[in-house]
């Protein structure tokens, strides 16, 4: 690690929380990254606490926990914030009429929606949604993607997505067609795209951690491996947005980002961003 610069040095000096991507940051599928661990207790003898925040709404908050204590990662409910929680809160703010909700989605993620007391409808014209939500669906079926473009081309209909991640990474060898992918799709065959992607590049779903918590934006440092997701959140709510080398993004790439959209600091992992919090402060 190269020795910090005074800018860098005072930018980590302030950080008090770390919101943390998840596949291809911590974890890849199924597998932890071996120095995972260390980075988050490297976080807790700095005083600097963290959250867990992911653009994947395949799974309910739940089973996010139950996967990372599975995966040997402890974890409170009040410490996880997926794309699924920040879209309920949005319909909640934007559409409080709002009770049946077309939702393309995996059978976790719409157990989340209906325990927030929303009604998921049927594969059905006479089942009408308040709105339609489409997110990363890995258990899609064509005949409800079909029936979702028939009620997205309903204009009166509001349409949001629940991120704009084109793939998910993943340790196996195949793509994970992700929510924007899928989202192309159904532009492709009714002309029409969501009204909101409500996940990152969103500067919101950070900012409602800030707001928990009484943060500042400077105060909290984005960490992921896409560019523009991840850092992109950061940089949108004027945090420190922090590249990680070890999903998606490629040195060569983050690179080649326009100078707007580049990463406050790249690092090759997890453990070398800790290793650089704790050098800030010696």
């Amino acid at each position: 690690m190269e020795k910090l610069d005074a800018r860098t040095r005072e930018m980590l000096r302030g950080i008090k929380h770390v919101a943390l991507d998840m596949d291809g940051t911590i974890y890849l599928g199924r597998t932890l990254f071996p120095y995972t661990l260390d980075f988050l207790k490297t976080l807790d003898e700095l005083g600097i606490t963290y959250s867990f925040l992911t653009n994947n709404p395949t799974k309910s908050i739940n089973d996010y926990i139950a996967k990372l204590v599975w995966l040997g990662v402890p974890c409170r409910f009040d410490q996880m914030y997926s794309t699924t929680s920040a879209a309920i809160d949005y319909i909640k703010k934007h559409y409080p009429s709002a009770k049946r909700l077309f939702l393309l989605g995996t059978p976790s993620m719409i157990s989340q929606f209906e325990e927030a007391g929303y009604v998921s409808c049927k594969d059905d014209p006479a089942d009408v949604p308040d709105v339609v939500v489409a997110a990363f669906d890995m258990t899609l079926e064509y005949s409800r993607l079909c029936r979702c473009c028939w009620w997205v081309s309903k204009r009166d209909i509001p349409f949001i997505a629940t991120n704009p991640d084109w793939v998910c990474p993943t340790d196996q060898e195949t793509i994970l067609v992700d929510c924007g992918s899928i989202c192309k799709c159904i532009e492709g065959a009714t002309g029409r795209t969501p009204d909101v992607f409500i996940g990152k590049p969103n500067p919101d779903i950070l900012r409602g951690i800030m707001d928990k918590m009484g943060l500042e934006a400077s105060e909290v440092a984005m960490v992921g491996d896409r560019i523009y997701t991840d850092v992109k959140t950061a940089l949108n709510a004027g945090s420190c947005g922090v590249l990680v080398l070890s999903g998606e993004t490629t040195l060569d790439t983050a690179l080649a980002a326009p100078e707007s959209e580049r990463p406050s600091l790249i690092c090759k992992n997890v453990e070398e961003f800790g290793n650089m919090l704790k050098k800030a402060r010696e």
